[in-house]
């Protein structure tokens, strides 16, 4: 589904350019969830976003469904691109907007843009949010503000929003960081039924070592920009936490 080959990306800095990236290299297998965990400035929202092209890398590449990203341009680039789906730890959603409108926002880069200025979705868009909402569990909310929600249902409205885009690889940058703890569980579990029962690839970052070990399929480490693990959770001991975290236990990096 996905595959990172040496992946370098740099910042200026007082001292000279930093690194973020040096050289990273993985895959993620079809209908697979791959959690990265790591200490704060290990590079992991800057992956996610040279992924989604927020960023872009200073070298490697990325292939998605063995396809070069930065080979393409235009229509075929944003084709390619709809298939990743993004999930934020801050939602991202317009507040004085609906549920089903904020879900629709999805669709805009594939509409004309005057019936977008007019509010005007094709029926089969209308339906296709909807369901998508009751998919999560948010059915009978549809005209609710996002803004009136709280946070567990937002986070639900900005996954239906991801699944919108009708993509295999929804990528989740500390998706549940901002919520309590019974709320991220729940979307937590919400993910990983998603990921079961679509056949969704998932990628999330996630600063919470137990949650990413029950979660996950795989547990990808990532210190000062490199790789120091990649392997099935029940492999993640204190030993690998502490090269992961660089001393400290997992508990102590929290």
């Amino acid at each position: 589904m996905l595959e990172i080959r040496d992946l370098r990306k740099t910042y200026p800095g007082q001292g000279g350019s930093e690194a973020a990236l040096e050289g990273v290299s993985f895959s993620v297998g079809a209908g697979q969830f791959v959690s990265v965990i790591g200490p704060s400035g290990a590079g992991k929202s800057t992956l996610l976003r040279c992924i989604t092209g927020q960023l872009t890398a200073d070298s490697g590449r990325i292939l998605l469904e063995g396809t070069d990203m930065a080979a393409l341009r235009g229509r075929k680039k944003r084709r390619l691109q709809r298939k990743i789906g993004m999930i934020y730890q801050d939602f991202c959603l317009v507040g004085c907007s609906t549920a089903e409108a904020n879900v629709l926002n999805a669709c805009l880069p594939e509409l004309d843009p005057l019936s977008v200025l007019l509010g005007h979705f094709p029926k089969e868009k209308r339906k296709r949010a909807r369901e998508l909402l009751a998919t999560v569990g948010l059915a009978g909310k549809e005209q609710q503000r996002a803004d009136s929600l709280s946070g567990g249902e937002r986070q639900r409205v900005a996954v239906a929003r991801a699944l919108m885009q009708s993509g295999t690889l929804l990528l989740a940058d500390e998706p549940v960081a901002s919520l309590d703890p019974v709320r991220a569980e729940e979307v937590l579990a919400l993910l990983r039924q998603l990921q079961r029962d679509q056949g969704l690839s998932v990628l999330m970052n996630s600063h919470n070592v137990d949650q990413a070990l029950r979660y996950s399929d795989r547990i990808l480490g990532l210190r000062q920009g490199r790789v120091v693990f990649d392997g099935p959770p029940d492999a993640v001991t204190e030993t690998v936490l502490r090269d992961i975290y660089g001393g400290e236990t997992a508990h102590e990096a929290e």
